[in-house]
């Protein structure tokens, strides 16, 4: 398929990887900052802009991957003279529907992965979940979603609002407890990968055992005196004692109801 790119994010970069990769066609690449335009262009192909008015009419598919609050303002502008067109964002939490009334055939195709911009990931194990408003557009986000990844899931936008919410659990708030650990052990020149064999061995288990049969420590046995005394050594940092004690008060419940 002839695509465009609108945004040159890392999830951008990455998924027009995967697509070149499958024999797609990435004609254009659009982001504000031209820099930005011409950094993805040099790795997926296509022409560079940032002038919202020099994007091509000829494309099959327009493919939004930009912050979620700036959809409202580049929609409009894009599918003007491309209704027939097949449009898709790539958000987790905004639904579908946000082209209603400004495209006729629309739909989300959201890579569940944390991408960074120097690190390339194997698009095939990367569960993809799409959503279609009609045949056209389902079939359309169905091709390319399959094109590139061996795990494709339909999601409609009301459940994947809670599949998003789950991944800021499992990932951006399990890596910034990591940020804080790193921030710990560099106070007593500790340096951080002592934690490697640790963090690995936790995310190993759970392809084993559910999360809560996983969980070890103070806090699910309710050890009072190691709490105590954690929580203490945290008194100069008050946000993040504040965390320490509200996610051991957490498992504590959890583990109870668990049990």
């Amino acid at each position: 398929m002839k695509i465009v790119f609108i945004g040159a994010g890392r999830l951008a970069t990455q998924l027009g990887k995967a697509l070149l990769a499958a024999n797609h066609d990435v004609i254009q690449v659009y982001s504000r900052t031209q820099e930005h335009a011409d950094r993805m262009a040099l790795l997926v192909g296509g022409a560079a802009t940032n002038d919202l008015k020099s994007i091509v009419q000829h494309a099959d598919v327009y493919i939004l991957s930009v912050k979620d609050d700036a959809l409202p303002e580049l929609i409009p502008q894009l599918c003007k003279n491309r209704e027939q067109k097949v449009f898709i964002h790539t958000a987790g939490s905004i639904p579908m529907d946000v082209f209603h009334g400004m495209a006729l055939h629309y739909g989300v195709l959201y890579p569940m992965q944390t991408f960074s911009w120097d690190r390339d990931v194997d698009f095939s194990q990367i569960p993809c979940f799409m959503e279609g408003n009609d045949t056209l557009a389902q079939d359309t986000i169905g091709e390319l979603a399959c094109s590139i990844s061996n795990t494709v899931y339909q999601l409609s936008s009301e459940d994947r609002k809670y599949l998003h919410l789950a991944a800021v659990f499992a990932c951006n708030f399990a890596n910034h407890c990591y940020a804080i650990a790193e921030d710990i052990l560099k106070q007593h020149q500790i340096p951080f990968d002592v934690m490697y064999p640790l963090i690995d061995e936790t995310a190993r288990k759970i392809h084993e055992m559910s999360p809560s049969s996983a969980q070890t420590g103070p806090a699910v046995r309710y050890d009072e005196n190691v709490i105590r005394a954690q929580s203490q050594l945290l008194r100069h940092n008050p946000f993040v004692k504040d965390i320490y004690d509200r996610i051991s008060m957490n498992i504590h419940r959890k583990a109870q109801t668990h049990d």
